[in-house]
């Protein structure tokens, strides 16, 4: 699973990302997490507010940084909401 974190170094960028790197090491989810923090790159994805999260290429969150359940949720059953 391929997991980028969009944000330019906000405090709730760094709070998805922190989360994010948690909730992957508690639960053992096999995983490979970048930090996108370039604006030319964030722009790619077509998103509008940070922090966004996205998986496999496709965004599952964004402008929120969701709560570790959620998140848990997220990578382990690949539901995806935005």
């Amino acid at each position: 699973m391929n997991i980028q974190v969009l944000g330019t170094g906000c405090p709730k960028c760094k709070s998805l990302e922190k989360a994010t790197r948690e909730v992957v090491d508690q639960n053992k989810i096999d995983a490979t997490i970048t930090k996108v923090e370039d604006i030319v790159e964030i722009m790619k994805f077509n998103i509008m507010t940070t922090p966004a999260l996205v998986v496999d290429g496709k965004v599952v969150v964004k402008g929120r940084v969701p709560s570790n359940e959620e998140m848990k949720q997220i990578l382990t059953t690949k539901i995806y909401m935005i």
